[in-house]
């Protein structure tokens, strides 16, 4: 079984990680089975956040005699010291824990600082020594806010987007952790959906220049779950076939497309962006008459009320023209149905 290190934190984690996003979608009871199976079968490292509706809610009644035998990440959007001390006694309170192992920024646009004016970063400085975070980490999905958390050297995880998609400068993001002896946490290995092959997304993580590596797997249900933990017997090796399969997505997913994080919601118009704006490659690499219902034909029609506002733009931490992209993607999908 793999195991990563995560960095300065000396804590050991499953190279499987259990990203807890998805299961805010299925009942508690779907729930506390696929967390409870997941920790019976070697997973230790559970990922979630104060954002994730009921997903705290749902961990803590998985986990609540095995607190000491897993480790627990969870997150704040706060933007005050006050804030986010709300936050932190409320994701104690549904995790049923007294200590977050790794309490984690949530996609700031700035890299909190003692002395910037938040009071975020003394707070969680503060509730550390209280004993109620053992760790400070920040999440992000902009190149620049995660330099600087890096270099700065105040955090000890850098949870970010990664996987067989990466650009250059995702890479060099990759390495500084590791120059820096800073846990690296890989979201989005699937590329919010886009990769459907999970053997070859594992299969590139586990190369030896990503030994620091830790992926989190957004799991909803049993069958991916499965997929996961076979891995774990039998891990799949970059083999030629692999590799081009994987050189096949690139030539495909290269330049602009929506990588589905959600940051640009919500729209004014209504529009579900975080799909709308990618449904092209949905239908054609998650072929699913799901995406062509009455419902789905009447989500897209929302594009043609787009305001224009230039919100989604402004937010997009990937710098994309999200207006654009809906245009795109609406006048593909009316070739569909």
């Amino acid at each position: 079984m793999d195991r990563v290190t995560l960095g300065k934190t000396g804590i050991e984690v499953n190279k499987n990680g259990f990203g807890a996003l998805p299961i805010q979608r299925v009942t508690k009871k779907e729930a506390v089975y696929l967390l409870q199976k997941a920790f019976y079968n070697g997973i230790n490292y559970f990922d979630t956040a104060r954002a994730y509706s009921d997903s705290e809610e749902k961990m803590g009644a998985a986990f609540e005699y095995t607190r000491d035998k897993i480790v627990i990440s969870t997150k704040t959007q706060a933007q005050t010291g006050s804030d986010m001390r709300k936050d932190l006694e409320e994701s104690l309170r549904k995790l049923q824990t007294d200590y977050i192992d790794i309490y984690q920024f949530h996609n700031p646009a700035f890299c909190p600082k003692p002395g910037d004016g938040t009071g975020l970063y003394e707070e969680a400085l503060k509730a550390k020594g209280e004993g109620k975070i053992r760790h400070i980490g920040i999440t992000n999905h902009r190149i620049a806010v995660a330099k600087e958390a890096i270099e700065s050297r105040l955090y000890e995880t850098m949870q970010f987007p990664f996987s067989y998609l990466a650009a250059e400068q995702d890479l060099e993001i990759v390495e500084m952790c590791r120059k820096e002896n800073m846990g690296f946490i890989a979201m989005k290995g699937l590329a919010g959906g886009l990769i459907n092959d999970s053997a070859c997304a594992y299969a590139y993580m586990n190369q030896p220049q990503f030994s620091h590596v830790a992926p989190i797997w957004g799991i909803q249900r049993e069958s991916e779950l499965d997929e996961f933990l076979s891995y774990q017997v039998c891990p799949p090796e970059l083999t030629g076939e692999l590799q081009e399969r994987i050189e096949k997505d690139k030539e495909q997913l290269t330049g602009d497309f929506c990588r589905g994080c959600g940051y640009c919601m919500p729209c004014p118009a209504g529009i579900e962006i975080n799909n709308c704006a990618r449904m092209s490659l949905m239908l054609r690499r998650a072929p699913s008459e799901a995406w062509l219902t009455e419902e789905w034909q009447e989500k897209m029609k929302k594009i043609e009320g787009c305001l224009h506002c230039g919100q989604c733009m402004k937010k997009c931490p990937y710098g994309l023209n999200t207006p654009e992209l809906l245009v795109k993607n609406y006048e593909d999908y009316k070739t569909f149905i």
